[in-house]
């Protein structure tokens, strides 16, 4: 019997092992391949996600850089233009100041010289009026001071010495 066994199972390891590589081969052939062509494209799938992974990381980078670049220069040209502005408006109260200043002497010169106008027309409206008036009281004075002859010396004598004071 035991050499049935013996038989038996050298039989039994021979179709095993028959059976065993046969079903390696046909696992290789018809399991292992597109298993392992699904694994090999899954792989490549991961690879090529990772690298445009860091490529979209690289992109956001630039992109992120490019944007700070972008602020940047725009900061400096919002700076420049405020200080723009702000020199701007300075010249532009410096010439209103000016344009004022230049208005109130225009005015002022103006007014001094309507001031020295009408000043000298009221002078000539006084001394035309003091001299109707004189005119007239030396008149009258006359007539009556000619009717006496010692006041009329007098008189005459006095007014000699009021124009010499004058």
């Amino acid at each position: 019997m035991e050499k049935l066994i013996s038989e038996f199972s050298s039989g039994l390891f021979f179709w095993q092992t028959i059976i065993f590589v046969t079903l390696i081969f046909l696992l290789r052939k018809y399991a292992w391949k597109p298993i392992l062509d699904t694994v090999n494209e899954r792989e490549k799938s991961i690879r090529d996600s990772l690298n445009l992974a860091k490529e979209a990381k690289k992109e956001m980078e630039n992109i992120q850089a490019e944007n700070k670049k972008i602020l940047q220069e725009a900061r400096v040209e919002s700076d420049a233009m405020i200080n723009q502005a702000k020199q701007s408006s300075k010249e532009l109260v410096e010439k209103a100041k000016s344009d004022a200043r230049s208005e109130a002497e225009n005015i002022l010169t103006q007014a001094r010289s309507s001031i020295e106008n009408e000043k000298r027309a009221a002078m000539n409206e006084i001394k035309n009026q003091v001299a109707d008036l004189s005119i007239d009281i030396a008149t009258k004075v006359l007539e009556q001071e000619l009717d006496k002859d010692k006041n009329h010396q007098e008189f005459i004598d006095k007014l000699l010495n009021e124009k010499k004071f004058n």
